[in-house]
């Protein structure tokens, strides 16, 4: 039986869904430009439509709904994801993941869901003046939107893939638990990231933006805002111009739109990148600065028994043993998690090279890849990273490797490998250039002391960027208010993950909701 395309539905009841390469109809004027369709930009755009405001929703990627997903990962990375999913830090030491499509990264994300740590809100309070950054105050914030996109703990078991971490840990004693999911009726396909063929991922491309354009909200897609034009203290115009058939520059008809109040939630990378762009007040030079990824290192381990790796929820069972640490350790907290094992992506991740890379890629169907987010930001002297532009006006991420990530690298791989090793691994090998198979933690230990950790030997990436845009209650510290507003241009709003003063520590799709749904309804009332 066919799955009914939600979007394809509804544009023919009469939403207002355009491609910004065709010139626009006549449209009532917007009381809001929302620049942005994934989780802060859609979740803001349903608030204000239910309140009866007037919202423009703008975005740079194309539309693609259920009917457009075939479990096809080349085409989904390269149609769905910023820089066909190749984009990467400015040293190309880091791989970065993001979406960029109609409903941004929650159409492609992996679905896990978690609230924002405790530690991670108290730290934010304490040392950056966002005073409601606490557990009792977001409570209700996080159930709304777990209620809204029916987020639980996933009840199926779990991969074998995921149960590596389930085996490893409680063979060692140390703690684990499920992963909570925003899905409706899923079939356990095991594509989640490119893109849901049943809606059953309660991603923003089935459920706010929806509900947004029911209720009469315009969406246009495919266009990239150029630039905002402002007098030093309103944003006046929102210049925006089509992109390519490709989606890789530009180039299209141009033209402008205009409203009494812009939200900006391009998110992390693209929004500050858009107010650099558009030369946004920055007397203290805080834009874009302090850009916070989860780093995440990888451990490749060899099953005698089938893991089937590319089937099944992609996260389902995770590990915080080592994820909170002290204010004065030597290392960075990391939460332990599986990526999906979809043969192209994993292929990519999996290293070697020639008939070694081979060897490992035909192994694929006997391994399990364990990552470690590593949770930056949350020393005095973790710079983070900062957006800058290229000649063109694209956005890069200049993201230095310190020491402590390096150090942090190598205590997550060893006790990956001991958690592989304990689930039943035969041979592990943390993802480094130079790094061989072992067959046991001595063997393991030993070679990792003869590594040299540094950039581009190590094979990280990220799929959670956060900051850029800090939130704050003082000027010289931050880019936007504790209400998401700019400091200088009064009617300029940022609701995404770049307002997040460190990253999370947890996946911060969740997080992204919650704090847009509180600073939405803030916006209705101001």
């Amino acid at each position: 039986m066919p799955v009914p395309d939600l979007f394809r539905e509804g544009m023919q009841r009469g939403w207002r869904v355009f491609n910004g390469a065709a010139p626009l109809p006549p449209l009532p004027q917007a009381d809001v430009i929302i620049i942005g369709s994934g989780a802060g930009g859609a979740t803001a755009a349903e608030i204000l439509t239910n309140a009866g405001l007037q919202v423009y929703i703008l975005e740079e990627g194309s539309l693609k709904t259920s009917s457009d997903f075939h479990n096809d990962e080349l085409q989904a990375y390269a149609e769905l994801y910023q820089e066909g999913a190749l984009r990467a830090s400015a040293d190309g030491g880091i791989g970065i993941l993001q979406g960029r499509t109609v409903g941004g990264t929650t159409t492609v994300n992996w679905t896990s869901s978690f609230r924002t740590p405790e530690s991670t809100l108290q730290h934010w309070q304490s040392a950056y003046g966002i005073d409601w950054a606490n557990a009792t105050t977001m409570a209700p914030w996080f159930q709304r939107l777990e209620q809204r996109l029916n987020v639980s703990r996933w009840e199926m078991a779990p991969n074998a893939n995921n149960d590596v971490i389930r085996k490893g840990c409680e063979a060692l004693g140390y703690s684990w638990d499920i992963i909570p999911r925003n899905v409706q009726g899923c079939w356990n396909l095991g594509y989640c990231g490119t893109g849901c063929p049943i809606n059953a991922k309660q991603s923003m491309l089935v459920t706010s933006l929806p509900a947004a354009l029911e209720k009469g909200a315009v969406l246009i897609h495919s266009v990239r805002v150029q630039r905002l034009a402002h007098n030093d203290e309103r944003v006046n115009k929102v210049h925006c111009r089509a992109m390519d058939a490709q989606l890789s520059q530009a180039s299209g008809r141009q033209f402008s739109v205009s409203a009494p109040r812009v939200i900006v939630a391009g998110g992390a990378i693209n929004s500050p990148a858009l107010l650099l762009r558009s030369h946004a007040p920055n007397p203290y030079k805080t834009l874009g600065k302090r850009t916070f990824l989860h780093p995440v290192v990888m451990s490749l381990a060899t099953f005698a028994e089938p893991i089937n790796g590319f089937y099944g929820a992609p996260q389902s069972v995770y590990s915080d043993q080592f994820n909170e640490v002290a204010a004065d350790s030597d290392r960075m907290g990391f939460k332990l998690e599986v990526p999906p094992m979809q043969p192209s992506i994993t292929s990519a991740l999996m290293g070697g090279f020639g008939a070694d890379n081979w060897r490992r890629v035909a192994n694929l169907a006997n391994s399990n890849l364990l990552l470690a987010l590593m949770r930056d930001g949350f020393f005095a002297d973790d710079p983070g990273g900062s957006v800058q532009l290229r000649k063109n006006g694209d956005a890069v991420l200049d993201y230095p490797l310190n020491p402590r990530l390096f150090h942090t690298a190598k205590i997550a791989l060893e006790q990956m490998a001991e958690i592989q090793f304990a689930a039943g691994a035969h041979r592990v090998v943390p993802l480094h250039t130079h790094a061989l198979e072992v067959g046991g933690m001595l063997t393991y230990r030993s070679q990792a002391r003869g590594l040299v950790w540094q950039a581009h030997n190590l094979r990280i990436a990220s799929a959670h960027v956060m900051g850029g845009c800090q939130m704050g209650p003082d000027a010289k510290q931050s880019v936007v208010d504790l209400h998401g507003k700019h400091h200088q241009l009064e009617n300029l709003y940022v609701f995404d993950g770049s307002i997040f003063p460190t990253s999370i520590g947890a996946n911060p799709q969740l997080s992204i909701y919650a704090f847009t749904a509180k600073l939405a309804e803030e916006f209705i009332n101001s």
